[in-house]
């Protein structure tokens, strides 16, 4: 293509502690573990942006606007980390192995900056380049003093453009001011986030899953597209309109979805108010919902990859009001939840007009 330009996200996920672990390590076996853990993270990262380059120890990427919002950039990114800590671990347990390279694998950890700008795309031999001023100072920002400031090792560093045009609220989302300087590119305002205190609380945290034996009845759909894509479009209040309901007023956490947000949803006539009890991208979602006559239902939507697509789940159990009002009032959640799906499909497509569609198969 010739050069274009673009504006959109700017991403670099590097994984810390990369040269002192190559360094103390057999170079063959080091290199191996390296490499198995950066493919780890670039196949998370392929969710949400396109990963432009693997420079090293490092993953570059980048993503236009109107290809993200700010909930699917944070999830994409703590599952990044959640996925390579795993990872991580699941090497350090499957190997007896004392070399160096096997026994120093859990000093290896990630740190991601992200910026939001303007830079120029074009193709060279070596593929597609992405140039600018503000490609300069996303790769300056790996450099930076955010580990003495605050004493992280994994870490998320925004910048100020990015936190701007994501539409996040630092301090709800515990995010803390950092300035760097240099030289060429001047200060640069940035936002931090503990990537550590966000694997421990995942760690701890309680799961709230409908499961088979809880579910009064059960709703399904095989659709066309990847895990992540359906995700989107499950999640998404834009992508809602498409296809659930006609309105959606919802509060986020700090300008993302996450547990403990709630949203009031309007479908024809009825008002459904929902809360969001489990959020694990791209997983699983737990929400109540408040169903007029005074109902509550707790429904959980899982996510299965398929050979072809992704398989949608959601199971419900009744949560609460007047016993006797739930077996018609569950008749309809049911059925609504069927016309949805049926929706979904047809919204899925025609996005992608191929003939080896899947079909719709609700129970």
């Amino acid at each position: 293509m010739s050069a274009e330009v673009g504006h959109g996200l700017l991403l670099l996920a590097d994984i810390s502690g990369y040269t002192d672990y190559v360094v103390g390590s057999p170079l063959e076996y080091a290199e191996d573990v390296v490499s198995d853990v950066t493919e780890t993270v670039v196949k998370r990262l392929s969710s949400v942006v396109h990963v432009n380059k693997v420079e090293g120890d490092a993953a570059f990427g980048y993503a236009l606007d109107g290809e993200f919002d700010a909930t699917m950039v944070l999830d994409a990114i703590e599952e990044c980390y959640f996925a390579f800590r795993g990872r991580l671990r699941g090497i350090a347990h499957a190997v007896s192995c004392t070399c160096p390279a096997c026994a120093k694998v859990t000093d290896l950890d990630l740190k991601f900056v992200v910026h939001h700008g303007e830079f120029v795309r074009r193709m060279s031999p070596r593929g597609e380049e992405l140039t600018g001023n503000d490609v300069i100072v996303v790769h300056r920002l790996l450099k930076n003093g955010v580990t003495p400031a605050f004493g992280l090792r994994a870490y998320t560093l925004f910048t100020e453009a990015c936190v701007t045009a994501l539409g996040l609220d630092p301090a709800s989302l515990h995010l803390r001011r950092h300035v760097e300087r240099y030289p060429d590119t001047g200060e640069v305002v940035g936002f931090v986030g503990n990537l550590e205190a966000r694997w421990q609380e995942e760690l701890g945290r309680r799961r709230v899953e409908v499961g088979v034996e809880d579910a009064a009845f059960q709703v399904d759909v095989v659709l066309r597209g990847s895990v992540e894509a359906t995700w989107e479009l499950l999640t998404s209040p834009q992508k809602r309109l498409l296809w659930q309901v006609d309105a959606i007023e919802q509060a986020d956490v700090g300008g993302r979805r996450a547990t403990g947000a709630s949203s009031v949803c309007v479908d024809g006539r009825t008002k459904i108010y929902e809360e969001i009890l489990d959020w694990r991208p791209f997983d699983y979602f737990t929400e109540r919902l408040s169903l007029p006559g005074g109902v509550r239902a707790v429904l959980t939507t899982s996510l299965y990859p398929q050979a072809d697509g992704a398989q949608v789940v959601t199971r419900v159990r009744r949560d609460g009001g007047p016993r006797l009002a739930w077996p018609t009032a569950a008749r309809r959640l049911r059925r609504r939840l069927r016309a949805r799906y049926a929706r979904l499909a047809a919204v899925v497509a025609v996005q992608i007009p191929d003939e080896r569609r899947l079909p719709l198969a609700s129970n």
